[in-house]
């Protein structure tokens, strides 16, 4: 049985669900201990299940918001204060909130979609340099996505665009630490329906043909034709995590079919 990741002390943002709970179940299938973070009390049920299962690896959890500077400060604490160090940090938390046309989002709506795709990211990859400084060494994989390239979602796309420079300026500015930081940017992903929606007001018929062409879209730009699959993206995610990419830094993988972004 494979443990890639035996006795390492692992981060999850938006573990609750989607991708981030896919990365936790594999990760902790390979021997992680886990800290899992989430503002939605799923994320409990998530570590349940990891510790239930009494594999090789560990979960404990945390309901933090991750837009803001002090719930990551917190996240990283317990992680350190639990494990003793931080050997890994997955920053997951993210996702478009409204699919329209720049001209119909409004000032608080832009400003929503940045705080929910960049700023979890930018705070997490800053809250955990201390811990990863002091023991000199550490991985990071930021979630990016290839619709840095992609319609009726501008706000987000430029939120990771920003997360794709972030992982490129931070990986020159630390790699001679022996700290790695990459970004996995996923296609669409087929995956359960939310548990908790990104949001919660009902869709007009404009709201559902506007999802349509993003949909659309998506699948015309991928080379394969289809969307991805939640194992397809947490591989690329886990692989540039663990010690098999040890020379692999700076570095945006698109995981979307052949679709660059």
């Amino acid at each position: 049985m494979s443990a890639r990741f035996h006795g390492k002390s692992m981060v999850v943002t938006g573990a609750a669900q989607g991708i981030g709970k896919q990365v936790a179940l594999e990760a902790a299938a390979d021997g992680a201990c886990l800290t899992l973070v989430d503002r939605s009390p799923l994320v409990h049920e998530v570590a349940a299940e990891i510790n239930k299962a009494h594999g090789q690896g560990q979960a404990q959890s945390l309901e933090a918001d991750l837009e803001t500077w002090s719930g990551n400060e917190q996240a990283m604490a317990k992680a350190f204060r639990t494990y003793g160090a931080i050997d890994v940090l997955i920053t997951n938390v993210g996702g478009a909130i409204w699919m329209k046309p720049f001209e119909e989002f409004g000032e608080s709506e832009i400003l929503a979609e940045i705080n929910r795709s960049l700023y979890p990211t930018l705070w997490g990859c800053r809250a955990v340099l201390p811990y990863m400084y002091e023991q000199n060494r550490g991985a990071i994989v930021n979630v990016s996505s290839i619709a840095t390239k992609g319609i009726n979602r501008i706000p987000y796309s430029a939120a990771k665009g920003a997360v794709n420079a972030l992982t490129a300026s931070m990986a020159f500015e630390i790699g001679a630490r022996n700290i790695r930081i990459n970004a996995v940017a996923p296609g669409g992903t087929t995956a359960p329906p939310r548990k908790v929606p990104r949001n919660a007001a009902k869709q007009t018929p404009q709201d559902k043909a506007w999802m349509q062409e993003v949909v659309d879209q998506t699948i015309r730009s991928s080379h394969m034709k289809r969307y991805g699959l939640l194992r397809e993206m947490s591989a690329a995610i886990l692989f540039l995590a663990s010690d098999a990419a040890s020379y692999i830094t700076g570095t945006v993988l698109p995981v979307g079919g052949g679709d660059q972004g």
